[in-house]
C-alpha cells in the first residue's frame, strides 16, 4: 500500500501585551524558528526587521499602547516558507492609501515607512480587509 504524501507544517502562537517591552518575546521566537530551520542570513534579516516593524506598528498604532489590548503573532512553518500574522485589536487603517515615503518630500520624515519596508522584504504581504492583520511570508 502507498503512503500518502502528507504536507505537516509546524505552528506557533504569541499573545503581546501592547507594550515596547513585547517586542522581546518576539525576537526571541524569530531567533528559535529561524535556528530551528536553517532560515539563511538574508532571509532572518528581512524576518526580523518586518516583523518587528509590523509588532510595532499593531503595539502603537492599531492598540493604542494600551496594555489591556493584545497583538496576536501566529506563524506557521512548511518545508518552503514561513508565515507570520500580526493582528491587533485596533479598528485597522487604509493600507491603499498611504504616502509615497519615496516622494522628494517625504524623504526626511522620521515616519511612514512601515508599509514600504514590509513590502519590500517580505516575499509576500497581504493585509486583512479591515487593515488590522498583515501576513507575511518568507520563503525558506
Amino acid at each position: 500500500m502507498e503512503e500518502a504524501n502528507v504536507q505537516t507544517s509546524q505552528l506557533y502562537t504569541l499573545q503581546l501585551p501592547s507594550k515596547y517591552e513585547s517586542i522581546t518575546p518576539l525576537e526571541a521566537l524569530i531567533e528559535e524558528v529561524a535556528d530551528k530551520y536553517l532560515v539563511g542570513e538574508d532571509t532572518f534579516a528581512n524576518m526580523m526587521t518586518c516583523l518587528n516593524e509590523a509588532v510595532m506598528n499593531a503595539i502603537i498604532h492599531g492598540n493604542k499602547l494600551d496594555p489591556n489590548k493584545t497583538v496576536f503573532v501566529n506563524v506557521e512553518v512548511d518545508s518552503k516558507r514561513i508565515i507570520w500574522t500580526i493582528t491587533d485589536e485596533g479598528p485597522g487603517f487604509d493600507y491603499n492609501n498611504l504616502a509615497d515615503p519615496t516622494a522628494p518630500e517625504r524623504l526626511e520624515e522620521l515616519t511612514g515607512r512601515g508599509v514600504f519596508i514590509l513590502k519590500h522584504l517580505a516575499d509576500q504581504c497581504v493585509f486583512n480587509a479591515a487593515g488590522n492583520e498583515v501576513e507575511l511570508h518568507f520563503k525558506i
